[in-house]
């Protein structure tokens, strides 16, 4: 959506945060016979769950979190991006996530967590751990027998070899090899950013963030956002200032990503910020919660902050997925690990271990190609495709998904650039979608306008799935041009990469990027296209 003040574009090209609140996979996937599907070496059954776009792990750490409270269960994770960097950092959350109690209290790393995932700034403590575990990563990525001995809970095979050595690369730049504030300016960047965005309503960007705050977040269900730690993000980058906030001055260099954009005629390689400045990381974790008194209000205001909130449930989250952290410490001593389990009450389902679950990383372009294996094809028991990704939605790859499988699909309510109608005309398409990939909305499901749930018949295979729908919706320009279309200047928004112009290959697949959104409901599914723009792990960053 072009606005008559600026580019209209918060959304941005990558994805650093989901713009949704975490669910539990296993409430969402259907029941699994044990009879059927008992994996014969682990002897438990086991659910194979593809996410899209999933980028920051929230999914996997809410489901992973909850497994108590369901009958045991093996979980395959596999995961698909459209950029490498999302990537590292699902690997860096995780490393997080199981660190060793002893070496991390819970308290501290609830605050790492946050401070990477949300913030463009860290202070010199974080910053210090990521430049410690990239470094480690670096090192482990292209050495996979020592990669499965120390995570075992990760699997690259999938990727292609130039991938692992594009994340090497994003590893070795997070690790710092490249020194000093100037390799990734990002107060700077995101001024940039921020300017392009507003246009002449730079000025009144206090004014603004107040209306898309209470005008369109607070109506769209997210009142605990409060107007000051959001205005704070809109303005700096920072959503959690856990200290004072002189403290926040080291560039994230999580959130680097590179692109090859057009600049007077020549293809120029750039690294630069280019994830979201419209809605902020406050909704994944921080507008809905299991202790409802959190969400509880006084004279009509939320008495918890988004912040604060966001801040308790990832705590909480992180204290239950410990539990596979100390198992993983204590396997191998029986007596040790029967003390830290303790004894389980009769009928309660056995605590979950590292071996339980794995996340297995696909190739970047893989999406439209995954059911010509036959250990993809028909074998999930849940497709979860985020709103960013939602042009992938193709017969192809619903074959991917079992009979009686199901697909939830990440609705854009959340999206600030988005007007009422537009939303809706988002999830009529999405429906559409759904259906020419042989789905048909899950009778009995819970409304809900934050995810659309759909259900695989018994009967449905891709032979017989009708071709794709042509979009009966009115155009949306929302994130419909490449961001370095319509900027005038590059210098602002970017930072050249080190050594001259990596080699990278033609754009082959530019409906890879997440701004072909508003594609989905403009053009039919053969001509998604969105010009001048490189997957973003192409640049060798």
């Amino acid at each position: 959506m072009t606005t008559p003040a600026g580019s209209g574009r918060g959304f941005g090209s990558v994805s650093w945060w989901g713009l949704s609140p975490a669910l539990d996979l296993q409430a969402e996937s259907p029941p699994v016979d044990p009879d059927s599907q008992a994996d014969t070496v682990h002897r438990t059954p086991e659910l194979d769950v593809l996410l899209l776009g999933s980028v920051d792990g929230r999914h996997l750490l809410r489901t992973l979190s909850r497994a108590k409270l369901w009958p045991r269960r093996r979980f395959n994770f596999f995961v698909l991006e459209n950029n490498l960097e999302a990537v590292a950092r699902h690997m860096l959350i995780f490393s997080l996530a199981l660190e060793e109690p002893e070496k991390m209290g819970l308290q501290e790393r609830s605050e790492t967590f946050l401070e990477v995932w949300g913030n463009a700034l860290l202070r010199p403590p974080v910053a210090a751990f990521v430049r410690a575990q990239a470094d480690l990563l670096a090192h482990l990525v292209p050495e996979p027998d020592r990669l499965e001995e120390q995570l075992p809970w990760l699997s690259l095979r999938a990727l292609k070899f130039r991938e692992r050595d594009a994340l090497e690369a994003v590893f070795r730049f997070w690790a710092g090899c490249e020194k000093g504030p100037e390799a990734f300016p990002m107060n700077r960047l995101w001024d940039s950013r921020l300017r392009h965005y507003l246009g002449s309503r730079y000025d009144a960007r206090r004014g603004v963030s107040d209306w898309d705050l209470r005008m369109k977040l607070h109506d769209r269900g997210a009142q605990v956002i409060h107007p000051q730690e959001f205005r704070r993000w809109r303005d700096t980058g920072v959503a959690f200032e856990l200290r004072d906030s002189s403290a926040y001055h080291v560039p994230n260099r999580t959130l680097a990503s590179g692109r090859l954009l057009s600049y007077r005629g020549e293809r120029v390689a750039a690294r630069g910020y280019w994830g979201d400045i419209a809605t902020g990381p406050f909704v994944a974790f921080g507008i809905e919660a299991d202790d409802e008194s959190l969400l509880r209000t006084s004279n009509g205001q939320p008495v918890k902050t988004a912040g604060e909130i966001t801040q308790h449930n990832v705590t909480e989250l992180l204290r239950e997925v410990a539990a596979w952290g100390r198992a993983r410490a204590t396997r191998g001593d029986p007596e040790e690990q029967q003390h830290a389990e303790g004894s389980p009450e009769p009928g309660t389902p056995a605590a979950p271990t590292p071996e339980s679950f794995t996340i297995h990383f696909l190739p970047l372009n893989s999406a439209q190609t995954l059911h010509h294996k036959s250990c993809y094809n028909g074998r999930f028991q849940l497709l979860y495709v985020a709103c960013g990704m939602v042009h992938l939605l193709i017969p192809e790859l619903g074959a991917c998904v079992a009979p009686g499988g199901n697909l939830i699909v990440e609705l854009a309510r959340y999206l600030v650039d988005l007007r009422q109608e537009q939303l809706q005309g988002f999830n009529t398409r999405v429906g559409e979608l759904a259906q020419a990939a042989g789905f048909a909305p899950q009778t009995g499901a819970r409304p809900s306008e934050i995810f659309a749930r759909f259900c695989k018949s018994q009967e449905s295979a891709l032979g017989n799935t009708v071709p794709a729908v042509e979009p009966g919706t009115p155009p949306l320009d929302v994130l419909a041009q490449p961001l370095e279309a319509s900027s005038p200047a590059l210098e602002g928004l970017t930072q050249p990469l080190q050594g001259g112009t990596p080699h990278c290959e033609p754009c082959q697949l530019p409906s890879e990027a997440p701004g072909s959104l508003s594609e989905v409901l403009t053009q039919p599914q053969g001509a998604l296209a969105l010009p001048n723009c490189e997957s973003d792990s192409k640049t060798g960053v």
